[in-house]
């Protein structure tokens, strides 16, 4: 699964039994009953149902218990599942025949079950009698349902059958139901699917462990003018003799698989189609009429399954693979194995209205769901503890896709930018966590959907690879993948593969990654002797509130890589660092030559230089002798350094000031982002327009440079360049960009001239920032009239910039409306939280005068932790700390428990850092505008 930011015991197949969908599902007595129950649900410990009393109310929901997993007793083999979703009351009908392996004999059996109602539950031992069930006990709390048996059932074979009912709900969780409007502008509903993690619960009672795998036979009555999709290909499609108007569509039987990768998608839609050079049906299916914007991740996907057939030296294994548009839906992507679900922004791309950064998402997203289909669906992670591996491998191999199918991208400098920094940034905090935790109930999953998961899993996944090397590393990865197809592995399994195939110590090196949370920071000192370069080096945690100075300072196994001036791109010395510190002599570096630790910012830590050694390495920055991700990665260690309180922001500014040269689009990227930090941080000062300033003065010469109209021969990045600089530009109100931004805005909006793409973000911003109520109403208007969600999307991230409280008001208002698909209102508040000191306190009035709505609307999923992270990161008062904390103590977010610490931590440390530096900012930005004496 992508996240916004965007995922043992093999079981026989000796016994599989394909389950036949019955053409007539019982209609249940007492259905509406049972339904108008479910709809008014709330949550209690236990509900005990026997079956002559369907009627028990439910009560308030109880302290959180200790979490158990579902007992062995009675393991599933195979799931006949047939499913009738009614798209107009908005619930369906299920039937269930399980073939079931029974390991010891037990009078009951116990499923995960949630917002479902068994009507009736029977087991039939293979060759023995039908045995009712005469109970269903409900832990709801717990998500599941015991379903007691009169008499014994007896170790072997059987078929559990159960007939429920559930409602398509629109809380973009399990089976629910997701809105789109027809070309007519009529209201119609699509039944799709979302069971990462624990979810799968809310569509069939089921075994719902990633460990507890078994075969599935999908067989769906849907209405004959919908498409039907599910994990397989179809193998019949037939009229569903109650009802002319349905048909039953069945599916083939998939492999040996997890419930939380299982889909299926009910719904209108179009399709464009090939074949990858292995042979895979790919389609790409769109809303209607919108076939063309599937072409280009068509393109992605034929291209990329071959790459991964190649890298991992095992095939695809299914005949087919569905990439499908869902225009609700809360994450970036899902995995489901055959038929991966997306956000309509991360899968269409409209030729001519797509920008060039869409474009790339859609290839990182595709490269990422696809690596998903080896990589946590043939083989799965044993529990959700090993989620990390799942999601950490994808969101480095996505960019080694990309890299492949799009050099021009420079993906992996723009890979430091996005997820390295973003990593270090977070686990630099107090209340980080391990990459690896310890996962017990279902709630406590959501929290670790989180960049800690991704993006540090990522990065040590990179530092890891660069370790040992890429042939190696696919060797060990192939063992890997063979040794344990179709079955479950956890952390350690993949640690002894890699260090079988390199002979390095893999898991003593990963473990210390992996098992506790944080960083080090590494120190540097430098000594000449003749033509030696003696280097000392020592490691010590790095907190984002300065060193760990603790007794029992944690240690890890760091791989150290080091270059010269000699040669930038060259690694010349390569140790790993085990010990807290240690020597290093470089023979053949003279004393005019500059010494590099860590080229090409692999390594996961920070990095302290000696003054003398940060002197030398400046003039790489200006004469750009350093690599691009290099100079990234200076920069953005000394700004993590000053957030630290371990040097002065004046000279992070100073350094700023140096790359006035550059020219690589992710460098920008990455300064543009701090400065941001900065500004949002001194939005709290009486001086927040000299630091405008000095974005104006940083800016402005490349801004020149690029000018607004893309050249003859420019590029992918280029075009990404010219937004970002135009954008920081108008922002902070540079006069030349912000009249040309108003007059292309109004050609735009009258129909002269229409915005690029690539140039619409940086407008619309600008526009908006130095805009009036006018300007928002024809923001509002052309949001109204855009047919694409691209389009809708990147409105509603910039209109939070509009300045006057009233509109501000009325943009947070505008957040909640129908106009505002349900997973996009998180970035409309959140643009509004970004743009300014006001926004931010209207944003967080808002978030609390709301959040019975909010959390009702997310259900306590990963968009509640967007939410409140968006909403309150930039304060930097201490109170605002004790304000947050306090509200989330009486209103409880338990997924987002770790999100609210880290928010609470980061607005205490914004508040030191500007007690702190503030006074000599403000000196410094008023002294380089001085004229000289």
């Amino acid at each position: 699964m992508l996240l916004f930011l965007g995922r043992r015991v093999p079981l026989s197949f000796a016994h599989r039994l394909t389950a036949v969908c019955p053409s007539s599902l019982p209609r249940p007595v007492l259905v509406s009953s049972v339904l108008i129950r479910l709809r008014a649900l709330t949550r209690v410990t236990h509900r005990t149902v026997f079956v002559s009393a369907a009627g028990q109310n439910r009560g308030t929901m109880p302290e959180r218990r200790p979490f158990v997993r579902l007992p062995t007793d009675v393991y599933p083999v195979n799931y006949g599942l047939c499913l009738k979703p009614d798209l107009i009351d908005f619930t369906f009908e299920g039937k269930l025949e399980a073939l079931v392996e029974v390991t010891q004999a037990t009078h009951q059996i116990v499923m995960n079950c949630a917002d479902i109602d068994i009507i009736t539950a029977s087991f039939v031992p293979q060759g023995g009698e039908e045995i009712n069930a005469t109970g269903f006990n409900y832990q709801n709390e717990d998500e599941k349902v015991t379903l007691s048996f009169p008499s014994a059932l007896q170790k072997g074979s059987g078929t559990l059958k159960i007939d429920f009912v559930g409602e398509l709900n629109d809380k973009m969780k399990g089976f629910y139901r997701s809105k789109y409007t027809t070309s007519a502008g009529e209201i119609r509903y699509a039944a799709v699917t979302q069971f990462e993690a624990t979810d799968a619960r809310r569509a069939f009672p089921c075994w719902d462990e990633p460990a507890i795998k078994a075969t599935f036979d999908i067989a769906l009555i849907v209405p004959k003018d919908r498409v039907a999709l599910s994990n397989m290909n179809v193998i019949d499609r037939k009229p569903y003799p109650d009802d002319e108007n349905l048909v039953e569509v069945k599916f083939a039987t998939t492999p040996i698989m997890s419930t939380y990768l299982v889909a299926f998608v009910i719904g209108e839609y179009d399709y464009v189609e090939s074949q990858s050079s292995d042979g895979i049906t790919v389609r790409v299916y769109t809303p209607v009429g919108k076939a063309e914007q599937g072409k280009f991740a068509l393109e992605v996907a034929t291209k990329t399954l071959p790459f991964y057939k190649d890298y991992f030296s095992v095939p695809y294994p299914l005949p087919k693979i569905d990439l499908i548009a869902i225009a609700d839906f809360a994450a970036g992507a899902m995995e489901n194995w055959g038929l991966v679900t997306y956000r309509e922004t991360a899968l269409l791309i409209d030729p001519k209205n797509s920008c060039s950064s869409s474009r790339q998402w859609v290839a990182l997203v595709v490269g990422h769901e696809l690596a998903h289909q080896w990589f946590g669906n043939l083989v799965t992670m044993e529990w959700w503890t090993h989620l990390w591996l799942n999601e950490g491998f994808a969101s480095w191999i996505e960019y080694l896709c990309v890299d492949h199918c799009f050099p021009e991208y420079d993906i992996w400098t723009q890979f430091v930018s996005a997820d390295y920094t973003r990593a270090l940034e977070l686990d630099a905090l107090d209340s980080s966590h391990p990459i690896e935790v310890n996962v017990g109930h279902p709630s406590e999953v959501d929290e670790i959907f989180d960049a800690i998961s991704y993006s540090k899993g990522a990065s040590v996944i990179r530092m890891l690879h660069n370790y040992i090397g890429d042939e190696d590393f696919r060797k060990g990865m192939n063992a890997y993948l063979l040794k344990f197809q179709h079955k479950n592995a956890s952390t350690e399994d993949l640690w002894d593969c890699l260090e079988q195939a390199s002979g390095k110590p893999i898991a003593a090196v990963m473990g210390s990654w992996t098992k506790q949370m944080g960083f080090p920071i590494i120190v540097v000192d430098q000594e000449q002797q003749g033509d030696e370069r003696i280097l000392k080096i020592s490691q010590k945690k790095f907190c984002a509130s300065g060193p760990h100075n603790g007794e029992d300072c944690p240690n890890w196994m760091v791989p150290i890589s080091i270059c010269t001036s000699e040669d930038s791109k060259c690694t010349k010395l390569k140790v790993l660092l085990d010990r807290p510190e240690t020597t290093i002599t470089l023979s053949g570096v003279t004393p005019d030559q500059w010494v590099k630790i860590n080229p090409g910012t692999v390594g996961f830590y920070r990095i302290q230089y000696s003054s003398s050694m940060l002197e030398s390495l400046l003039p790489g920055v200006r004469d750009l002798s350093l690599q691009p991700v290099d100079r990234l990665g200076l920069q953005n260690d000394l700004f993590s350094l000053s957030r630290a309180g371990m040097i002065s922001t004046v000279e992070v500014l100073k350094l700023m000031e140096a790359f006035v040269n550059e020219p690589n689009y992710t460098v920008w990227s990455d300064l543009s982002c701090n400065l941001g930090v900065l500004s949002s941080l001194l939005s709290h000062t009486d001086f927040h327009e000299e630091i405008q300033e000095f974005i104006r003065d940083l800016f402005t010469p490349i801004g020149l440079e690029l000018g607004w109209d893309s050249k003859p021969g420019e590029g992918h990045l280029d075009a990404l360049l010219r937004g970002l600089v135009l954008g920081k530009l108008g922002k902070a109100g540079h006069k030349p960009t912000l009249e040309e931004a108003r007059r292309r805005f109004r050609d735009h909006v009258d129909g002269k001239q229409v915005l690029p793409a690539d140039l619409r973000s940086p407008v619309y911003l600008t526009v908006l920032k130095h805009g009036d109520s006018a300007t928002l109403d024809t923001m509002m208007k052309l949001h109204k009239q855009a047919d694409m969600q691209e389009e809708k999307n990147r409105i509603e991230r910039v209109l939070g910039a509009i300045s006057a409280p009233d509109l501000i008001q009325k943009v947070l208002n505008f957040a909640l409306s129908e106009e505002v698909r349900p997973q996009d209102t998180v970035s409309v508040i959140g643009g509004v939280a970004g743009s300014s000191k006001q926004g931010r306190k209207a944003a967080w009035k808002f978030v609390k005068d709301n959040w019975e709505e909010l959390y009702n609307r997310y259900q306590g999923g990963f968009l509640i932790s967007r939410l409140i992270k968006l909403s309150v990161d930039g304060f930097a008062i201490d109170k605002m700390a004790a304000e947050v904390k306090s509200f989330f103590e009486s209103h409880p977010a338990p997924a987002a428990e770790r999100t609210v610490q880290q928010c609470c931590e980061n607005i205490l440390l914004n508040a030191a850092w500007l007690k702190r530096d503030s006074d000599d900012i403000q000196q410094y930005l008023l002294q380089r505008k001085a004229p000289p004496v």
